[in-house]
């Protein structure tokens, strides 16, 4: 292996480093903004969940000849 080979062998090995740091970054910065946005979701659900006020005799029997 010459010296002009392992420097451009090097120089690719250093750029593949860069390119998947940079992938990886971009990656968790999205799981971040992913899990935030459900996060906020599932306030918000809880929050617009509909409080039920039915009478306490409601739903204590079954018609079974209806």
């Amino acid at each position: 292996m010459d010296i002009v080979a392992a420097a451009a062998f090097s120089s690719d090995m250093a750029q593949a480093n860069v390119a998947a740091d940079a992938q990886i970054a971009v990656l968790k910065k999205a799981m971040n903004i992913e899990s935030s946005s459900a996060l906020q979701l599932l306030q918000v659900a809880v929050q617009a969940a509909p409080q039920v006020s039915n009478p306490p005799h409601l739903g204590n029997s079954i018609n079974t000849f209806a």
